[in-house]
């Protein structure tokens, strides 16, 4: 009896461990349903070591959304913003020690209807795989784990520069406007320097002051203030410790082409576009309604129509 039970126990622990090349080759292909591709699914969760679905999480859900228009890859691991569905095999897996293993898998585009666009290539990936727990776990794809770290390391640093920045904005400059119960600054940065103790941020910042008025930000006051500022980082936290102004009046364009220099068009072409403008302080101000649970739908200039957020 007791031989039977250890001959048992040793079917039961090698079926666990799945190490052999076909139960790696179907643990793969099993991986390759929750490869990131424009959503990432919530059980995707039983199918990857914790540190990288933290950081898919962190890169789906955690940061404002328009990353993805500059950062495809953020979003779109497989196929691209192109309206097909990825078609994954599994070509073959290798250990590369007890518990990592790469899967090669070859990846075409499938059409809704389970044709294949024939003018597309198929493309060769890397899945990466760890055992945790005496289970094969997706750790990587394409070792994309270390552009997300990366990532969002910078992405903290430069939310850190953007609240500094705000902060000011609301106590030092934002007393100098009729008062309303909100102000939310829109920034639009043009230009960032790293020095060695300090940071230089360029750009054409902005001033408002809302009522809450039902599910609207009603606009009280608001105007720019084009320069730039110098950021230290004082006992952890970063702070402006200077702002530069463009001078008002006649002696204002002279003043912008000072200060901005090589990057006087880029500024004036945002500065002097309504409509870019409008996007970027619609597009902030859904940031600064999410972040703070408030149920606001729209805001209202004076005499405009209402701006769906």
């Amino acid at each position: 009896m007791k031989r039977a039970l250890v001959i048992i126990s040793a079917v039961l622990m090698l079926a666990a461990c799945g190490d052999s090349h076909k139960q790696l080759m179907n643990r793969a292909e099993e991986l390759c349903q929750y490869i990131p591709d424009h959503e990432l699914l919530e059980k995707s969760k039983d199918f990857m070591t914790d540190d990288f679905y933290a950081l898919l999480d962190t890169m789906f859900y955690r940061l404002p959304a328009h990353e993805a228009l500059d950062h495809e890859w953020l979003y779109y691991f497989v196929t691209g913003n192109g309206g097909t569905i990825a078609d994954y095999t599994v070509v073959d897996v290798n250990k590369t020690d007890d518990t990592h293993a790469v899967a090669t898998i070859n990846v075409r585009q499938m059409w809704e209807d389970g044709s294949f666009d024939p003018e597309t290539d198929i493309e060769e990936h890397r899945l990466y795989m760890e055992k945790v727990n005496g289970v094969w776990l997706m750790c990587d794809f394409d070792e994309h784990k270390q552009d997300c770290i990366q990532y969002i390391a910078n992405n903290r640093k430069e939310q850190a520069l953007r609240d500094a920045i705000s902060d000011y904005l609301v106590t030092e400059i934002g007393p100098q406007y009729s008062h309303g119960e909100l102000c939310i600054p829109t920034l639009m940065i043009i230009r960032e320097e790293e020095k060695a103790d300090r940071t230089l941020v360029w750009g054409d910042f902005w001033i408002w002051w809302y009522n809450l008025s039902g599910d609207t930000l009603k606009t009280v006051s608001g105007g720019n203030h084009s320069g730039y500022m110098t950021l230290h980082k004082q006992n952890g936290t970063v702070r402006v410790t200077g702002f530069v102004q463009a001078a008002d009046g006649a002696g204002y364009d002279a003043s912008v082409r000072r200060l901005f220099g090589d990057y006087y068009d880029i500024y004036q072409n945002m500065h002097s576009n309504q409509d870019v403008r409008e996007a970027v302080r619609r597009e902030q101000l859904g940031e600064y309604v999410k972040s703070h649970n408030l149920d606001i739908r729209y805001y209202k200039d004076y005499g405009w129509d209402a701006v769906k957020l």
